[in-house]
């Protein structure tokens, strides 16, 4: 796996690049101290992976966001993580407008866990929707059930939940104490409540994340 850093801080920088140095089959082949330095490395090694500091150079505020944005616009082949020091809900659901696939949100703290870096690398270059967990716990604050999710019902909501974590199957299961069959008959029933299709072409696992994620946002 190929992957571009972006952070205007050279310290994370050399941190990340340590960090996914040490696993296997990967290689860090370009830093980019701003959002044009990225475009450029982006377009000519063509990574499998950029991992973007949200508040970059000129003005330290979405540059992150936006060049998130255009590079999965414009190389659809190239998976995309932002890094943001702080939860902020309204540049997560930009990043994820749009049925966006391959594209992942996470807090700079969590950075430092080594598991959950590589375990969010290989994920979201997998083709899959990584949202921090501090992020999906600040949406579950709201009050009350969203109409669109008002379909399901408590423990399936329980289940979506855990899957906009990131837990696997076998993960939900034991965080709720059932069986992994039980947690698949949960999901199907998911799917079908909120009308999302088999297709050949997209992970249904996914749109169910980025319903819920639309929804609570």
């Amino acid at each position: 796996m190929r992957i571009v850093i972006a952070d205007d801080s050279l310290i994370v920088r050399a941190g990340l690049t340590r960090l996914l140095g040490a696993m296997d089959a990967v290689e860090v082949v370009g830093e980019a101290a701003d959002a044009g330095e990225l475009h450029r490395i982006v377009a000519h090694d063509r990574p499998d992976l950029a991992i973007v500091d949200i508040r970059m150079p000129p003005t330290f505020t979405d540059e992150g966001i936006h060049a998130a944005g255009r590079i999965r616009r414009d190389h659809p082949s190239v998976a995309v993580m932002v890094l943001s020091q702080y939860v902020e809900t309204a540049f997560a659901m930009e990043l994820l407008d749009g049925g966006r696939t391959h594209v992942g949100y996470l807090l700079k703290d969590r950075i430092m866990q080594r598991a959950a870096l590589i375990d969010a690398v290989r994920r979201v270059s997998a083709g899959d929707v990584v949202v921090d967990p501090a992020l999906v716990e600040l949406l579950l604050a709201a009050p009350s059930v969203p109409a669109a999710l008002a379909v399901l019902s408590d423990r399936e909501r329980d289940v979506l939940v855990l899957m906009a974590e990131g837990l696997t199957d076998r993960g939900i299961a034991e965080r709720l104490s059932v069986s992994p069959r039980t947690v698949g008959t949960h999901i199907q029933h998911i799917f079908d409540r909120l009308g999302i299709a088999d297709s050949a072409t997209d992970n249904r696992r996914v749109r169910a994340v980025l319903s819920y994620l639309d929804a609570v946002g």
